[in-house]
């Protein structure tokens, strides 16, 4: 599985995510997604949405880790 196809995985199950950017390969990739459905979530909450967007994936093996930074627009705006 490439990163594009775990990008479009994200988005197409968070169609409210502003941002989807993953890098990486090999099974290996880091997420940054930033969507407003994440105000009010602390980050076990957040890194529990995106996971359940590849879950199949993870449980196939094709996905074998995900780093995952979530926050909402502001949170993003500050970084």
């Amino acid at each position: 599985m490439q990163s594009s196809e775990v990008a479009e995985l994200i988005r197409s199950r968070m169609p409210e995510a502003e941002t989807v950017e993953v890098t990486g390969g090999e099974g290996k990739f880091e997420a940054l997604v930033v969507s407003p459905i994440f105000a009010g979530m602390n980050a076990v909450k957040k890194h529990q949405t995106v996971y359940r967007t590849v879950q199949e994936e993870i449980a196939s093996g094709a996905v074998h880790a995900l780093t995952i930074r979530a926050m909402t627009p502001e949170e993003h705006g500050k970084s």
